[in-house]
């Protein structure tokens, strides 16, 4: 190996022979958000046309259809090949982009369309992401994923920055139909980047355990993910913290939708300013992945990353609490999510590296859908209760610092209880 790839692969913590792996990872995730980001602006277009107030009806619809899909994810995962749930989910959501290219071709304008779009892309957004990142916690080892997660969450963000901008030079000329055709290209590229990524762990296994082979199904029931949830207390944290996670995320994104609304009236011009904000989040949130978050997990552990943006949330609510003004909410909700990104979700991650794998399918995705969808639901309709009654804004950036204390000391409960349950990889 030349120098300098011996000094690149020591800089961004890749061992020999990880590399194949890394790029096929980080394909996986560049495509998949590359794909996603490029709708992102499409979701928020299709929730501000049906009104801004009627938002908490949209989560509660998300969570009603998250309800409805899970138990069909699950009866997949128990009886196919773990190799292959992936894909076939992938297939189905591919379908399903195509569905609704043909339908805003012949009615962009149909509100209920609009809505169901709304709702389908923040169930797919949710199960896909999450799905990737299970394949992921089952391919690779904890010591493994301290090092490398970070980096191939880059991926992710690297994908969160070209979608934005792809989104908002195409949707012009394209449409929004033409978006979802070119989003489902890109679903099936990363479809591709898992075979490559599982054929590399076939040639370089890990330690044999006493899980089950790739080549088998997990077996089981579909709500096996959430009997396991409700049996273990290590779970039963990973839940509150998803929770606490989306209501932090909840309040800001109602304001978000708010501000937007009231200043931008063209849906053009809405989904090109949505996609501006997504650019300057992936691209603060990218060198941090790459450099910094792989050092901080493996040098002060996985809370370092669970509780440092939890904390700075607290104090950005109290910041817009006593100045509530537009220049300060961008900066509270860019650091939210660039933080989200670049540490929270790696670390997330890397929680559930220390589970048998049937807990890093069913279970995982009970969480990363479910609760987290719930959580989306009823923080929706306690934000819009405190809008109703209330006459100043103020109270709900209060109980938002109140949940970021919460949310943060829950992190530090779970990073130490990963660190006891961690065994060394040999």
């Amino acid at each position: 190996m030349s120098n300098w790839r011996r000094r690149l692969a020591h800089g961004v913590n890749l061992q020999p022979g990880e590399g194949p792996a890394v790029l096929a990872g980080f394909a996986l995730f560049y495509l998949l958000f590359t794909g996603y980001f490029m709708l992102r602006p499409v979701r928020e277009t299709m929730g501000i046309a049906g009104g801004v107030d009627n938002l908490q009806w949209l989560f509660t619809g998300t969570f009603i259809a998250t309800l409805v899909c899970l138990p069909l994810f699950g009866w997949l995962a128990s009886r196919v090949e773990r190799r292959r749930i992936l894909p076939w989910t992938y297939g189905v959501f591919a379908s399903n982009l195509l569905l609704f290219a043909v339908l805003f071709a012949r009615d962009p304008d149909d509100i209920w369309q609009a809505r169901a779009f709304y709702i389908w892309l923040s169930v797919f957004n949710l199960l896909a992401i999450s799905l990737a990142w299970s394949v992921l916690a089952d391919l690779f080892s904890s010591e493994q994923g301290k090092r490398l997660f970070g980096l191939l969450a880059a991926g992710a963000s690297l994908g969160g920055l070209s979608g934005p901008l792809l989104g908002t030079l195409l949707v012009a000329p394209l449409g929004h139909a033409g978006l979802l055709v070119l989003a489902c290209l890109f679903l099936l590229g990363s479809m591709g980047a898992t075979f490559y990524l599982q054929r590399w762990r076939e040639r370089h296994p890990l330690p044999a355990t006493s899980e089950h082979p790739a080549s088998k199904p997990l077996g089981g029931n579909p709500f096996a993910g959430a009997t396991a949830v409700l049996r273990s207390p290590y779970l039963l944290g990973i839940a509150l913290f998803v929770v606490l996670l989306a209501s932090v995320s909840t309040f800001l994104y109602f304001e978000q939708a708010r501000i937007v609304s009231e200043t931008f009236s063209d849906r053009t011009r809405q989904t090109q300013v949505f996609g501006l904000i997504d650019t300057v989040v992936q691209a603060l949130a990218i060198l941090t992945q790459v450099f910094i978050t792989g050092r901080l997990a493996r040098r002060l552990g996985v809370g370092v990353l669970l509780v440092a943006v939890p904390l700075l949330m607290a104090v950005g609510f109290l910041w817009l609490a006593l100045a509530p003004v537009f220049a300060v909410f961008v900066l509270v909700m860019v650091v939210r999510r660039a933080g989200e990104y670049a540490l929270v979700r790696p670390g997330r991650e890397m929680l559930f590296t220390v589970l048998p794998a049937e807990d890093k399918y069913k279970a995982k995705n009970f969480i990363d859908t479910v609760v987290y969808r719930g959580g989306d639901a009823l923080s929706g309709w306690v934000k819009r209760a405190l809008d109703v009654m209330a006459e100043h804004p103020q109270l709900a950036m209060l109980l938002g610092a109140v949940l970021a204390v919460g949310w943060g000391l829950t992190g530090a409960w779970l990073g130490r209880r990963q660190r006891t349950m961690e065994t060394p990889d040999t």
